[in-house]
């Protein structure tokens, strides 16, 4: 019997070649649908979260839940003092069972009893929690232009300013009127611990905060939530908001994200666009 014919040398490498155009075709897809499938993941988490951020309000008498994501803080002094929870709880650490069997939950832990529901599946490896509350949804640090100096109660912080039919910071659920609770960010998805208590967006100036940088681990773009309780994924629509300079910063044993140059101005159209469009929905409306 006669030896059967092998492969050319030209067949082969025919065969080699259309073996990588198919790879090279199908890695993309298989990223893309990865990505689709963790972020189907994410933008569940930040409705069950926002679920939760609506129930502790209807049982805290329309109060919204501190912004702060870790630790217990006190308001007030003496008898008035109250200890507040975080919304995370303070024992999130990068080490997962220690998260899981601490003792010191966050006052949304009643409703969310799953630490998986606390960070996105893409966030950065070693963060326990990715998500954070945009500042106007009763955060921590008080924002130029957004708030009632002096007004702040043993058990709540400042009230917002209303500028026509919008409070601008948001302490109490009824404070969301215009524009409506489907136009009010609640949490974004940060892809880390973040840097700060929460997503720090600017009200009187248009630019980026420092250590608040756009998110853009989500293909160029965003996940966040409304206090309606619907998510959403944005695509950043201007280059510099993803080509914006960026530095890790040391938290710990932990790195995050923060711009180079410090604040950021965007020199285009589409740039601030961007920045507007998140400065809307956080604060309902633009200063400037």
């Amino acid at each position: 019997m006669g030896k059967g014919k092998g492969f050319t040398l030209i067949e082969l490498l025919v065969v080699i070649s259309i073996i990588t155009l198919l790879i090279a075709i199908l890695i993309p897809v298989l990223r893309s649908a990865k990505e689709l499938s963790q972020r189907t993941v994410c933008l569940s988490n930040l409705r069950q979260l926002t679920l939760a951020w609506t129930a502790y309000s209807d049982e805290h008498d329309g109060k919204l839940v501190s912004g702060r994501p870790f630790g217990n803080h006190t308001i007030g002094r003496g008898r008035r003092s109250a200890s507040l929870k975080g919304w995370a709880g303070w024992d999130f650490s990068p080490i997962r069972p220690s998260s899981i069997t601490g003792p010191d939950k966050g006052a949304l832990w009643p409703w969310i009893k799953d630490i998986d529901v606390y960070r996105c599946p893409r966030g950065r490896p070693g963060h326990a929690l990715t998500y954070a509350t945009v500042i106007a949804a009763n955060g921590c640090s008080k924002v130029e232009g957004t708030y009632l100096g002096g007004t702040g109660g043993w058990d709540m912080t400042e009230s917002g300013i209303r500028v026509r039919g919008t409070v601008l910071r948001l302490t109490k659920l009824t404070d969301i009127v215009g524009p409506g609770a489907a136009y009010r960010a609640v949490f974004i998805d940060m892809g880390e611990t973040p840097t700060s208590s929460d997503f720090y967006v600017y009200y009187l100036y248009p630019k980026w905060m420092w250590y608040s940088p756009p998110p853009i681990h989500h293909r160029d773009g965003v996940t966040l939530s409304m206090a309606d309780g619907h998510a959403e994924y944005w695509k950043w629509k201007g280059r510099e908001t993803v080509e914006m300079p960026r530095e890790l910063w040391t938290m710990g044993s932990l790195f995050s994200e923060v711009l180079q140059e410090r604040d950021y101005e965007p020199q285009t159209e589409d740039g601030l666009h961007d920045l507007q469009r998140l400065q809307r929905a956080t604060w309902g409306r633009l200063g400037y």
